[in-house]
């Protein structure tokens, strides 16, 4: 008899967004929550899954945050769920703010005088 099995670790995406004006870098942007969890597998199908933890990512700055295991589940079932920032638990916190123009939005670097998509003067 010939078995096949193994362990390995999964990233797994929540469907889930909350929209808000990020801490770290003061721009408006939303949370993505994400898990990741390893799980035993026999003949390629998922079996047991354990240490599951679950992740909190930023679409302004990348900032990442954990979150407690309670709040992560009730997101993951799909509950009507608000993340607040006392839920968060820094990991990779992006302080740097980018810089934008107020015309176009473009993302721009400190030491441009003009908007290179736009034309407009900039005053950073």
């Amino acid at each position: 008899m010939f078995f096949v099995f193994g362990i390995s670790t999964k990233e797994k995406e929540i469907d889930f967004t909350q929209t808000t004006i990020c801490s770290s870098c003061s721009s408006y942007g939303r949370y993505e929550v994400f898990m990741t969890y390893t799980h035993f597998s026999l003949f390629f199908i998922p079996i047991i899954k354990w240490n599951k933890k679950y992740y909190v990512k930023t679409t302004c700055c990348n900032s990442l945050y954990t979150i407690d295991s309670e709040l992560g589940r009730a997101i993951e079932r799909g509950e009507k769920t608000t993340i607040n920032e006392s839920n968060l638990n820094p990991i990779n916190v992006n302080n740097t703010k980018d810089h934008h123009c107020p015309s176009c939005n473009y993302k721009l670097s400190p030491d441009y005088e003009y908007c290179p998509n736009c034309g407009r003067k900039v005053e950073l």
